[in-house]
């Protein structure tokens, strides 16, 4: 498995990036309709199948959502073996009183917080990170 699994590297090393635009989660029942290349996530539940998408996809597919997002992508490639860096960022949101729904992927992980916390968010990033590099 390739990608780095200490935390403390991960930590100082993470350097979160803000990507352009607002996210939404929509729930399906089938994809047929979305086209697979416009999705950012998509996981199938016992329920339904959510669907990550920009807002303006989900608009013009006329998709329901009730939660605008902003996506932060963590740019240090994560090992899907490491231990703590959920918990770390997570927690670090939390003292700041933002909501995360992560998304980990092979190479990166991705922090989806409401918009309206979008900066606030990235400030308590870059600070858990700034932390971690004097140690």
């Amino acid at each position: 498995m390739s990608g780095e699994t200490n935390l403390n590297t991960l930590l100082k090393n993470m350097t979160p990036v803000l990507n352009d635009g607002d996210y939404v989660y929509c729930t399906v029942t089938n994809t047929q309709n979305i086209n697979i290349n416009e999705a950012i996530g998509i996981f199938k539940e016992e329920e339904a199948i959510t669907v990550i998408l920009k807002k303006e996809t989900a608009d013009r597919l006329k998709l329901d959502y009730s939660y605008i997002a902003a996506w932060i992508t963590l740019t240090i490639h994560s090992s899907l073996e490491a231990t703590g860096l959920t918990a770390a960022f997570a927690t670090a949101l939390a003292k700041e009183e933002i909501s995360c729904n992560v998304v980990a992927a092979y190479y990166h992980d991705h922090i989806f917080v409401a918009k309206k916390d979008a900066e606030r968010a990235m400030a308590a990033l870059r600070l858990l990170a700034e932390q971690k590099s004097h140690i």
